[in-house]
């Protein structure tokens, strides 16, 4: 049984995440301190809070940026630990020394550790000099003046990227020279604006390969384990809407190579706590991409397929404890697939919608998680990322686990402003993804699946008139008794 050095745990994020945390930190008996932003204040984690403190910012996203206002309220709610979540302030160095320096603990790896692996452009160098692949780069920070010069000449297509953060956030392809200072000038404004730090590298961008991530664990022992492999390829945007594990691509022998060689850079690297290296995969091979020092978004997939709580293990290993458990212990059971539930319209480019949640209605049964970040009633605003869910499902295979998902996408109900659940559904249909062939360009060579699917007039006829049976004025034109039966009361024959 752990012995926690604090009892109280403050959050630092938003939406489902910040209700994930949650619910883990009062499952180990510990007060859950939440902070926000004016915005957020009817979301699920505030009301679950043991304890909610306002967040003010010249604007939403700058409340959940802003470190040294999240490390005071800390410091009043007497929070011992502090859990940054994914994005925002979880990958910066900075903050995480400030929150050591405070005596509270930083539910994550070492600043150290940020700073070499979260750090992309350090940690490619780092896993470079280590002798593991990585795509040909030019590095931002080697000569500022020089860095389109040599953007240019590691040939195109061409990705620039943020070295401070990922989700998608701040990267572009670039096919061709003349449009490369543009494209380089937005995503260091993108990058500046989501991470506080808009420093850039470019690498060969690889069409259409995999994308495959391994999550890691290590404790202040030095023990590293790996906990398997997700897939992520299908993504728009360079944002990732399905997780699945075990990935569909990999044979056994190709599995424990990948998954061995991530435990041996996070080992490497004297890495704790739980992080993600990420690899693109094509042809039996695979190279480095970047390491994310944090929780992922999809950690769920893990968790269903091994039965560890990630969360709990940050805890524990914030607290100090050894995992008590070697990497032989760590097996896979069945298959899991996760849903990012956005308020956006895929057949519009994936526009970020908004409106009222008017009504909300997650599904259930056995093999389906939901983790939610909103309440009926709540306003979407365009403030934020536009994810506002997650369907987790699980089977004893991938088979299962799709049969699950389309009926739980089915059952699926967000009402108010418009949703990505039909989009998935049609996707978790489509053939070529029921067979696994997928890719980081699947939803360009098929854009079908964004498509809108428009009812027959027939069926258009039919939901016209049920509407309009529920509206009030015409149903009560419908009901009323004309004024010559009225005026006979209640008499009768």
């Amino acid at each position: 049984m752990t012995t926690w050095p604090f009892d109280t745990v403050l959050i630092a994020n938003r939406g489902e995440i910040a209700l994930r945390i949650l619910r883990s930190v009062q499952a180990q008996g510990l007060r859950a301190v939440v902070v926000h932003h004016a915005l957020d204040r009817l979301s699920p984690a505030v009301a679950q809070a043991d304890q909610a403190i306002e967040l003010r910012g010249s604007a939403p996203v700058a409340a959940y940026l802003d470190g040294d206002a999240i490390l005071d309220a800390a410091l009043a709610s007497r929070a011992g630990a502090i859990h940054p979540g994914y994005g925002f302030l979880s990958e910066n160095a900075a903050f995480a020394r400030k929150v050591q320096a405070a005596g509270i603990r930083f539910i994550g790896p070492s600043p150290e550790a940020i700073d070499l692996m979260g750090d992309k452009v350090r940690a490619r160098a780092f896993v470079a000099q280590a002798g593991f692949p990585v795509a040909p780069s030019a590095i931002e920070d080697d000569d500022p003046s020089s860095f389109s010069e040599r953007a240019l000449q590691v040939g195109f297509p061409l990705l620039i990227k943020p070295a401070a953060g990922g989700g998608g956030k701040g990267m572009r392809i670039v096919r061709q020279a003349e449009q490369l200072a543009g494209e380089i000038e937005r995503a260091r404004s993108e990058a500046q604006r989501y991470f506080g730090d808009g420093r850039l590298y470019v690498e060969r961008y690889i069409e259409n390969p995999r994308h495959i991530e391994v999550q890691v664990l290590g404790d202040d022992t030095g023990q590293v384990v790996h906990l398997f492999e997700r897939e992520c390829s299908v993504q728009r945007r360079f944002q990732k809407i399905v997780e699945e594990s075990p990935s569909p691509a990999l044979d056994a022998a190709t599995r424990d190579r990948i998954c061995s060689v991530a435990a041996g850079i996070a080992r490497r690297a004297g890495y704790r706590n739980a992080g993600t290296v990420e690899f693109i995969f094509g042809q039996g091979e695979f190279y480095f991409l970047e390491m994310n020092t944090r929780l992922q978004v999809e950690h769920p997939v893990t968790e269903l397929i091994t039965g560890i709580d990630l969360v709990r293990e940050q805890l524990r290993i914030a607290a100090g404890e050894p995992l008590g458990y070697t990497q032989d212990d760590v097996r896979v059971s069945g298959h899991a697939i996760e849903y990012r539930i956005y308020a956006e319209d895929p057949a519009r480019g994936y526009t970020p919608t908004t409106g009222p949640v008017l009504s909300l209605r997650a599904p259930g049964g056995e093999g389906i998680r939901v983790d939610l970040g909103i309440v009926q009633g709540q306003d979407i605003s365009a403030a934020f990322d536009p994810m506002l869910a997650k369907l987790i499902v699980s089977g004893r295979d991938r088979q299962q686990a799709l049969e699950r998902a389309d009926a739980a996408l089915a059952q699926f109900v967000l009402l108010g402003c418009r949703t990505n659940i039909d989009f998935l559904r049609r996707l978790s249909r489509h053939p070529v993804f029921v067979a696994g062939d997928i890719h980081t360009g699947f939803l360009d060579a098929h854009p079908e699946v964004a498509a809108d699917v428009s009812p027959s007039p027939a069926t258009l006829r039919r939901l016209l008139g049920a509407a309009a049976l529920q509206t009030r004025p015409l149903r009560d034109a419908a009901e009323a008794i004309p004024a010559l039966h009225a005026a006979i009361g209640g008499w009768r024959n």
